[in-house]
């Protein structure tokens, strides 16, 4: 079976860092493109992070650049989301995604562009005033 299980996600003050952890079971991340979306109660999806297969070029929202560093270790299979300066807006259920081709499938422009071929069942971030 192949499935992505996401770890690392809790409270935290405003201000504070978290780091998420993406793993791979059942298959490789070596050929895929991974990324981070996250979906906030009311709200629309959002891709956050993306990192490339081919030559670890990385690809970021607006929302997030400059806070949030994504980066794979295709050795033990785990895709990290470093995260710092956090604030309320960005409480959210965060999941990580494959896709097979490109970035832009996962972090869109529009919510209807989302294109990733699968996605964990998320973990929580909630981030307190």
């Amino acid at each position: 079976e192949v499935e992505l299980v996401e770890s690392g996600g809790g409270s935290v003050q405003a201000g504070g860092s978290l780091r998420l952890s993406c793993a791979a079971s059942g298959f490789s991340f070596g050929h895929l493109v991974v990324g981070w979306f996250r979906q906030a109660p009311g709200k629309e999806r959002e891709g956050v992070a993306c990192i490339s297969n081919e030559d670890g070029s990385t690809f970021y929202s607006d929302s997030v650049k400059g806070r949030f560093t994504i980066s794979r270790d295709d050795n033990i299979n785990v895709v990290y989301l470093e995260m710092s300066s956090l604030g309320p807006n960005d409480t959210a259920v965060y999941h990580c995604a494959v896709d097979g081709w490109h970035c832009d499938s996962i972090v869109v422009k529009r919510p209807q562009d989302f294109g990733y071929d699968f996605a964990g069942q998320g973990t929580q971030v909630t981030v307190s005033s």
